[in-house]
This record gives structure tokens, C-alpha cells and sequence, in this order.
């Protein structure tokens, strides 16, 4: 069973998010700000977080930063949630080291599959994912769009 520690201030999100993550086998824990979750992280390590980019307290961007700095957290699963759908704003996520990027509002499924697929691929996997989707990106940049 899943570990997943969903972090959104939306306490609608987060309770949709259990009840979809509790069906697909998940154990879910939650937290509605950046220190809540780096409070429960440093209480037990989850397998991935669900992260939210806009927060009260410090955005997403800062909480993904502050992960893949620690040696503790670094190779963390995170996969971002969030309703920045931008390009420029994905390919920040890729960029501070997400491993998954879903824009609300999302299709179950892809929730789901998101959240699995970045506990399933090995650290070397994740970032071959990453630099993928930053390649991706890139080249949208070049040809001008």
C-alpha cells in the first residue's frame, strides 16, 4: 500500500484526493501548508508526495526546492498538483526536479497513474522522465509557441 502525502490548503481537494487515492489503494496522509508537510515528512517518510504549487504559507516551488536539497528527501517522489497550467510553469516544475506534473482539475485516472508511476520508476528513470519533458518543452520554445 501507497504512502502518499497530499499537500494542498483546499481542504475540498484534499478530501477529493483521499477518496480517490483511498479507492486505488493509497494510504493517504495530509497536509494544508508547507510546514504541515515538512513536519509529517520528518515524522515518516512517504513513498511520494502530491503537491500543491499555491499555498499560504511558502508555494510549492520553494517546498520542492527545500526537498531536493536535503539528502534526506532528495530522490522523494513528488508529483506537483496544481492548477498552474502554463508552459513556462510545467517546465519549472521538470526544471526544480518534479516527478510528475497534474493540472486540476484532473481526470481520476490520471491522478491516479501519475501518483504510481513516479513510486514505480527508479531515481535514473525520474530524471530520464524529467529531462524529457524539459526537452519537450525546449522545443516548443524554438519553434516559437
Amino acid at each position: 500500500m501507497l504512502d502518499v502525502l497530499v499537500v494542498d490548503d483546499a481542504s475540498d481537494i484534499r478530501l477529493l484526493v483521499r477518496a480517490l487515492l483511498t479507492r486505488a489503494d493509497c494510504h493517504v496522509r495530509e497536509a494544508d501548508s508547507a510546514a504541515e508537510a515538512f513536519q509529517a515528512i520528518g515524522r515518516a517518510l512517504p513513498d511520494v508526495v502530491l503537491l500543491d504549487i499555491q499555498m499560504p504559507d511558502a508555494d510549492g516551488w520553494s517546498v520542492l526546492e527545500t526537498l531536493r536539497d536535503d539528502p534526506a528527501t532528495a530522490e522523494l517522489p513528488v508529483v506537483l498538483c496544481t492548477v498552474r497550467a502554463r508552459a513556462e510553469e510545467r517546465a519549472r516544475g521538470w526544471r526544480l526536479g518534479c516527478d510528475g506534473y497534474i493540472t486540476k482539475p484532473f481526470a481520476i485516472r490520471d491522478l491516479v497513474d501519475e501518483v504510481r508511476a513516479a513510486v514505480t520508476r527508479t531515481p535514473e528513470e525520474r530524471r530520464a522522465v524529467r529531462e524529457r519533458a524539459l526537452a519537450e518543452f525546449e522545443d516548443l520554445e524554438g519553434a516559437g509557441r
